[in-house]
């Protein structure tokens, strides 16, 4: 036993890191009749509902009504619009966080059967954890889900500079007059569009050659368009040097000698996986890694379950809660349970328009050496996008394995545009033919309808 470890406890199963999926993980075992401790220094739920999906979220559906309440002149009347981030703040701290309190969430836990221990915890050796000067053993294993924080690049100046990531962006109850953010990825996009339609000026200052680098470029280009109707500035392509904060003001000196200044500094440049400090050397695996590798059952040695975003296959809630049930059945022992597959994985990024993808995107596949047909048609033209008018931007974009005749990827960016990729998401995930989706009914007027035009042009 190392020094300081004051108790040694044997249990089933050690649960580190109560994310999504952790916490789903943990209940689910516990309600199985297995002895499970359950592990967090942080707030039980982990960042979604608390600083991620859920606070922003409820932001950017206040900024959608005032967007929308904007767009009455010409369709429907007069409008005046008077934004107040009041309700928005009252909102996240009552119905979202609790005022960042968890006590709901280990209550949760706890009755569902589970033992809370709040602390850091790190791996001692083979299916043992260490936490708080307490050793636990697990019988059948130990499952990790630590999660990832807030990434700070290295620039000079920053570490000593009072910026904002999302944690604190979500918890503001007062805007400021101006707004820098580091970052064009889904994070920074939702956040700065956000802030701007509360009236806060806001710069985007992105290193890639366009916003939403991951996505199609179409995507970029269509939000890129909307942030300037939005009259946000986008600064592509850019390096950063330097930060300098005084007298209640940032300056930001860029690569070519310009400087960009204002109030505030919102620091939405990625995110760094939490695997340093948990013991990882101890079963073998190397603590400076940025994911760790699993089979598709989610192990990653023996005795050892790994899920969520330090997997590497997206840092998303919903890929944390699909790897969470694999794991939970795999630990169980159920025979033929499910294997954890990656060629369809859905993503949404909530901005106006909104932009929703699964699979592929066109060069990912090219690079994959696919035999590569796409198919495009501009929402805007559609019958849908005619009537809807104002805010009708967008498109709907196909990928196709010309060779198999199938999707391996599509983009749905517009009004809705996470709700209508769920068609497409089914057609990537089952490999449904080309020419079946083509034989398909497609509900007139309806911007999914959209889909039929797309098609129609894969095969033209």
């Amino acid at each position: 036993m190392s020094a300081g470890v004051e108790e040694k406890t044997e249990v089933d199963v050690v649960v580190v890191g109560l994310g999504p999926g952790g916490e789903a993980l943990a209940a689910g075992l516990a309600r199985e009749g297995l002895a499970v401790v359950a592990v967090d220094e942080r707030l039980v739920g982990g960042e979604c509902p608390y600083f991620g999906c859920v606070p922003s979220k409820m932001m950017i559906r206040g900024a959608d009504l005032l967007a929308e309440g904007r767009r009455i002149p010409g369709m429907a009347g007069s409008s005046v619009i008077e934004a107040d981030w009041t309700p928005v703040a009252k909102r996240i701290a009552e119905e979202a966080t609790d005022n960042w309190n968890d006590q709901v969430a280990v209550d949760r836990l706890v009755d569902a059967g589970v033992e809370f221990v709040r602390g850091h915890a790190r791996l001692a050796g083979e299916r043992t954890v260490e936490v708080g000067g307490r050793l636990f053993t697990a019988r059948r294993g130990v499952v990790l889900n630590t999660g990832t924080a807030p990434g700070v690049p290295p620039i000079d100046g920053l570490a000593d500079a009072p910026y904002w990531t999302n944690r604190d962006a979500v918890q503001l109850t007062n805007l400021p007059a101006s707004l820098i953010v580091i970052g064009g990825g889904a994070i920074g996009c939702e956040l700065s569009q956000a802030f701007s339609r509360f009236g806060v000026s806001v710069t985007v200052l992105e290193g890639a050659d366009r916003i939403l680098a991951l996505e199609e470029p179409e995507a970029s280009r269509v939000v890129s368009e909307a942030f300037g109707r939005d009259g946000i500035q986008v600064l592509e392509g850019v390096s950063i040097t330097s930060v300098e904060y005084a007298d209640g003001r940032f300056a930001v000196r860029l690569g070519d000698g310009a400087e960009v200044a204002a109030d505030k500094l919102l620091v939405a440049a990625g995110r760094s996986p939490n695997l340093s400090d948990i013991g990882l050397e101890s079963v073998g695996l190397d603590p400076t890694a940025r994911t760790i590798d699993t089979d598709d059952q989610m192990r990653a040695a023996d005795g050892l379950w790994v899920i969520g975003d330090i997997t590497g296959k997206g840092a998303f809630t919903h890929m944390s809660m699909y790897q969470s049930a694999i794991a939970t059945a795999s630990i169980l022992g159920r025979e033929g349970g499910p294997r954890a597959e990656y060629h369809a994985v859905p993503r949404v990024t909530f901005t106006d328009p909104e932009v929703g993808a699964v699979g592929m995107t066109e060069k990912q596949a090219r690079d994959n050496g696919l035999d590569v047909r796409t198919g495009f048609v501009d929402i805007a033209t559609s019958t849908r996008g005619w009537i809807h008018k104002v805010g009708n931007e967008g498109f709907i974009k196909l990928v196709e394995d010309a060779s198999r005749g199938v999707l391996v990827g599509a983009t749905s960016a517009g009004p809705n545009g996470g709700e209508i990729l769920a068609g497409l998401a089914v057609a990537v995930h089952a490999g449904v033919p080309t020419d079946r989706l083509r034989a398909m009914i497609y509900a007139y007027p309806t911007l999914h309808r959209a889909i039929e035009t797309a098609l129609s042009d894969l095969a033209a």
